[in-house]
């Protein structure tokens, strides 16, 4: 774990050795009682393919289930 604070400014700087590992741009997200920042991928599309390569799904068939998934919670 690594302690850093904010400068005058309001700004964070992160070590070197994080930012060479995670890279320069990240989401701010609000955790129970505290934050945690979310590297932001170079290409957000490669990314998102890599997290899905093993679904075998069409995004159509997703795009339905989820629908199907929303109408029964609504109550139709």
């Amino acid at each position: 774990m690594t302690e850093t604070a904010l400068d005058a400014r309001g700004r964070l700087t992160l070590p070197k050795e994080l930012r060479e590992r995670y890279g320069d741009r990240y989401y701010v997200v609000e955790v129970g009682d505290g934050i945690k920042l979310i590297p932001v991928a170079e290409d957000p599309l490669d990314a998102l393919r890599d997290e899905f390569v093993d679904v075998e799904k069409t995004a159509g068939e997703l795009r339905a289930e989820a629908r199907d998934a929303a109408l029964e919670e609504a109550g139709r």
